[in-house]
């Protein structure tokens, strides 16, 4: 109700912190943190205070469009939408199987950062369709972090946490989570540790960042040097005795191989090839030797950096060598609700032979999947909460391939730069119009869950991505009649899995679609309109029966069996709530092999092959661009109306202001980046805490959106016109996004004039405070 304060949850970084806000029509009015949600305690960050701005805005989507013969779209009803839609992809799966080739259905999507409700309808589509090309953010950040877990710990879906809480040395690797958070309460954990003086941190990041500053050592390594920088750490602290053999032998195996590569590393070259101090690498090892609990906190720095997946195996090495892992105040495991993605399976993409990790490709080898010279190339691209025309790398391949497939459809909240290229659009509920919630549960020993209620109303002509869906497969021919899923929804939940199996029994392609089944089903007896969350009833018995114990602890009871699984269910359907608690030692059930293995041959061999004589600056482009900077106010793709930034409206250069003044730019001049792959004119801003050689731009920028006028306007830089998406990590293929070389030159007159003028543009809007309806599709 209007004026009071509701619950719900942040969804504008993983974390999901708790929220109350208050609610005036369409609104959102008042944000504060939820003091009694059992996880965050009512921490709030700036990027939250300002969440209306996702849903309520002139952008949103309000009917299904369809592409004009002349590239623009019209309005068409539902009805049409999904019968045109159903009959082409009908028809792209028949020829597939007539022609003996594997599905040419891409889904690309599954979830922003806080909406994964639709990710299991769109996976059934992509089942459905016999295919199994799945892109979306993940593969686009994290898939050579999952692909060593893999090798670690014996499954992808095998996943670490850090206890920054009870830690007396924390490690940040390539982030600040002063501004990207990243672990509980980020800002209040980081003062808190800078305020104990039994407590360190070191920060290993290029930049003198916000976190930098509160930290007792900061590295600042030249970009795309990490491995070499942790390669030369990791051999100190073998030399001097910081192996923890009792460790190594208890719970590892492998540790002579990788002992064997790291005695061979060069570690004066390597220091000096990252051009830090050997001090103050010296000074490091000594932190970590006294340290009694590590943790080591990373993120994109390292996992979108040269040497990628290699990155992501040494920062393990930190903690597994010297056995701060598997103790309170160290690196751990985690519990799944779900998993957010797959386990590793070995198949591989027969155009780009990159391996599925999590079952998923690389978002980079999108564009090559449809429009390779291959029979087996993709032919049809569904787009769901996402936005790759923009966010994936080479943002003009994407454009050409979304142009070229047979078939494009997209389903968000907002006429995104992807759905401006579709041959349908569909418009979805926002996150706030609908039950919604997330599956990044990274927390140990006790892992919380979050189900949101909606605040508001769906617009009209919206519909809930479940819906879409069930009523996609209904045109399909593929759902059961209406009377005979009414039937089983009156029935108990009891004999609820048999029913399903017997409607996959009588048309064994429903298999693919048991979410929508779900929905259909048990769906209609959930309270308050929450059917798009059924497919959690199948993971909470999931979690029931895969851990009993940490399920009993979590929710205090003594229950077992299905009795349990229907507890967890019905608490998860209440609120906030944590499902499973585990005990410390448990840690170690949560491995899928019997020891960590330590030797990974692909990753050694690639350790021991490492030159930097082979790395050197190309002089044509000597700068390193950090392509995708957090900020105060920039978040996703989500938050397109320019009006929610409080700071920064053009996504500045950052650069160092001697390198601005070497080219006879200042501060608030424009200026052009320039890459192998384009050029770009951004306004210039000084940040003497780059290093030299270095500069910053932001991502969730390069959106258009209408203007005060009603004409579209872009609002800040569309960064991955800068980047190559062949430009890649050779195992994982996520992009060097932290190290694109790139060249600063000065704008010419004519660049400088039309960046002012859509920057005025963008002010206007926001000075103005509104915006015209969608117009000029």
């Amino acid at each position: 109700m209007s004026g009071e304060w509701q619950r719900t949850a942040c969804s504008l970084c993983y974390l999901n912190c708790g929220l109350e806000v208050q609610v005036d029509g369409r609104k959102i009015t008042r944000v504060r943190g939820d003091k009694a949600h059992p996880r965050s305690g009512g921490y709030l960050c700036q990027k939250a205070q300002r969440l209306t701005w996702y849903g309520d805005h002139e952008d949103r989507l309000t009917t299904p469009l369809r592409r004009r013969p002349d590239g623009t779209h019209e309005p068409i009803g539902w009805d049409t939408a999904l019968t045109e839609i159903a009959a082409k992809l009908r028809g792209i799966r028949d020829a597939d199987t007539a022609a003996g080739r594997p599905g040419s259905f891409a889904y690309v999507g599954g979830g922003g950062q806080g909406n994964h409700s639709g990710g299991a309808y769109g996976a059934s589509l992509l089942k459905w369709m016999n295919s199994t090309r799945h892109f979306n953010a993940l593969s686009q950040e994290k898939t050579g972090d999952f692909w060593v877990n893999g090798q670690l710990f014996g499954s992808t879906i095998v996943h670490t946490a850090e206890d920054v809480e009870h830690c007396d040395l924390l490690v940040v690797l390539g982030c600040n989570p002063w501004q990207a958070h990243g672990f509980t309460n980020a800002r209040h954990a980081l003062n808190t540790l800078k305020n104990d003086p039994d407590r360190r941190m070191i920060v290993i990041d290029p930049r003198r960042t916000e976190t930098a500053e509160l930290a007792d050592l900061h590295l600042p390594l030249r970009p795309g040097t990490d491995a070499y920088l942790l390669g030369a750490i990791l051999a100190l602290l073998l030399e001097r005795g910081g192996a923890d053999e009792r460790f190594l032998a208890e719970r590892t195996e492998g540790f002579d191989e990788v002992a064997a590569v790291l005695a061979k590393v060069p570690v004066d070259a390597w220091i000096a090839h990252a051009e830090v101090s050997r001090v103050d690498v010296e000074r490091a090892v000594e932190l970590i030797l006294s340290a009694r609990a590590m943790t080591v906190r990373v993120e994109l720095g390292i996992q979108q950096g040269r040497h990628s997946t290699l990155n992501s195996y040494l920062e393990k090495l930190l903690f597994l060598l010297t056995g701060h892992f598997g103790r309170r105040g160290t690196n751990n495991l985690h519990s799944w609700l779900l998993p957010l993605w797959g386990a590793t399976s070995g198949q591989r993409s027969e155009i780009t032979g990159f391996e599925y990790i999590g079952g998923l490709l690389p978002a980079n080898t999108l564009a090559e999947e449809v429009l390779a010279d291959h029979p087996n190339r993709v032919r049809a691209v569904w787009v769901e909460s996402s936005n790759p025309a923009n966010t994936f790398a080479g943002t003009r391949d994407v454009e050409r391939a979304l142009r070229a497939a047979e078939l494009s459809v997209v389903v968000d909240v907002a006429y995104t730069e992807t759905a401006a290229l579709a041959d349908y659009v569909l418009p979805a509920a926002s996150q706030h119009e609908k039950w919604e919630f997330t599956l990044f549960t990274f927390d140990w020993p006790t892992n919380y869950f979050q189900l949101r209620r909606p605040l508001l109303d769906p617009l009209p002509g919206t519909l809930v991505e479940a819906e879409i869906y069930a009523r996609l497969f209904d045109a399909l021919g593929v759902l059961p009649p209406s009377d005979v899923l009414a039937a089983l929804a009156a029935g108990p939940r009891s004999d609820l899995q048999a029913g399903l199996g017997a409607l996959v029994q009588a048309m064994p392609e429903r298999a693919a679609i048991l979410p929508v089944l779900l929905y259909r089903t048990l769906g209609a007896s959930l309270p308050d309109g929450a059917a798009s969350i059924a497919p959690l009833w199948a993971g909470c018995h999931r979690a029931a029966k895969t851990m009993t114990v940490p399920v009993q602890r979590a929710l205090g009871t003594a229950a077992t069996g299905a009795q349990l699984g229907e507890e967890l269910f019905e608490r998860v359907l209440a609120g906030p709530t944590p499902f499973s608690a585990h005990e410390q030692d448990e840690v170690w059930s949560l491995l899928r092999r019997e020891r960590v293995r330590l030797a990974v041959p692909e990753l050694l061999d690639w350790l021991a092959a490492l030159d930097p004589a082979a790395e050197r600056p190309d002089p044509a482009y000597p700068f390193s661009l950090l392509n995708g900077q957090r900020r105060a106010h920039n978040a996703n793709q989500i938050l397109r109306d320019p009006r929610w930034r409080r700071t920064d409206p053009d996504g500045a250069l950052r650069a160092r202001p001697e390198e601005l003044a070497s080219i006879g730019a200042a501060p608030g001049d424009w200026v052009a980046v320039v890459t192998a792959s384009g050029r770009v004119v951004v306004r210039a801003e000084a940040d003497p805490g780059l290093r030299p050689g270095q500069l910053a731009l932001p991502h969730g920028y390069g959106m258009a959106h209408p203007d005060a006028h009603g004409r579209r306007v872009v609002s800040g830089l569309r960064i991955n016109l800068l980047t190559d998406p062949r430009d890649r990590d050779p195992i994982a293929g996520t992009p060097h996004h932290k190290d694109v070389p790139a060249r600063l030159e000065p704008a010419t007159e004519r660049e400088r004039a039309a960046a002012e003028a859509d920057s005025a543009r963008v002010r206007e809007t926001v000075a103005s405070g509104r915006t015209a309806r969608l117009a000029g599709l």
